[in-house]
């Protein structure tokens, strides 16, 4: 193996770039080629190809999106689209890639696998919705994202004695909502793996106005649904002063913390480790704080394992 490419797909993550800068800095140091595929595989199908050298990653650890650039491409499920990519491969003499991304980066690392082109998958994604790692690179960032909000919310929620709804990222997963929720105080986290009662949420938060909380904050994963209609219901049931509010794609952005940084170089220089040994259709990940890798294919018949503990932390410290 003397050349290998990187790209981003899918929704950009925080520490993305140090992750990109990880794997380009440890295959030069290995004595390899090492070139960058902008807009994921729709560059990849364009021969958006470039070659990545040193210095063009000398300064993008502490920055959020991605350099790559990122693009959703669902046409690459296609075989005949596929060989396209696969040509530019060719074209451009890489021999191996890493791909930085989520479920959907995933298949289509397999893919390439599948025809000869060992593939390693990073998880690169806010929302910490894959399975076999405790975490993805970009979900820390968003956690502190979304809790700088709570924060400032909590603010004009006790200046006028009011119950905002904050309705957080993560699609199908509640990881954001229950880190956010315990580390912002929440009164109440309503996520997508947990059945609530919007009856009873009324009757907690009646409980708390009468020991003297006079102000609350409810987080939401956006799985549930949107937080304009969680107030709506839940206003039904009592004047509590709703006003909901949406974080929204801020969460996506901004420069990664310390947590993400490493995890990302990490993981990064460990895929170049799994390429260079040969090995493809791989997904990387950290579990109990060591590195890991699995078959891609499990990943794809397998479900993130939400730490639901802090869902009940959550309830048990709010009142």
């Amino acid at each position: 193996m003397k050349r290998i490419g990187i790209m981003t797909s899918g929704g950009d993550a925080p520490g993305m770039n140090a992750a990109v800068r990880a794997v380009a800095r440890k295959a030069i140091t290995e004595g390899l080629e090492v070139f960058g595929i902008n807009y994921g595989f729709a560059g990849l199908v364009a021969g958006d190809i470039f070659q990545i050298t040193p210095a063009e990653v000398s300064d993008v650890i502490q920055r959020g999106g991605t350099m790559l650039y990122s693009a959703r491409y669902p046409e690459f499920a296609q075989e005949p689209v596929q060989l396209k990519g696969i040509a530019q491969l060719n074209k451009f003499g890489i021999d191996a890639l890493v791909v930085i991304g989520g479920d959907g980066s995933y298949h289509g690392a397999l893919r390439l696998t599948e025809h000869g082109y060992n593939a390693i998958g990073l998880p690169g994604t806010i929302d910490n919705d894959i399975p076999y790692t405790d975490f993805t690179i970009g979900f820390d960032t968003a956690v502190n994202t979304a809790l700088d909000a709570i924060d400032k919310l909590r603010d004009t929620a006790a200046s006028h004695e009011r119950t905002f709804v904050v309705e957080v990222m993560g699609r199908n997963c509640g990881d954001i909502a229950m880190w956010a929720g315990v580390a912002g105080g929440a009164s109440d986290v309503i996520i997508p793996e947990h059945d609530y009662d919007i009856e009873k949420v009324a009757d907690r938060l009646r409980s708390s106005r009468q020991r003297g909380e006079k102000h609350a904050i409810i987080v939401l994963a956006e799985g549930v649904m949107t937080a304009a209609e969680f107030a709506d219901k839940l206003g039904k049931y009592g004047d509590f002063q709703l006003r909901a509010t949406t974080i929204g794609h801020v969460q996506r952005g901004g420069s990664p913390t310390a947590k993400d940084r490493v995890l990302a170089s990490e993981m990064g220089a460990y895929a170049v480790e799994l390429l260079m040994a040969g090995k493809g259709g791989l997904a990387v990940g950290i579990q109990n704080n060591k590195l890991v890798n699995h078959a891609m294919t499990d990943l794809f018949n397998s479900k993130h394992e939400s730490q639901l503990s802090l869902y009940k932390l959550a309830s048990d410290l709010a009142y």
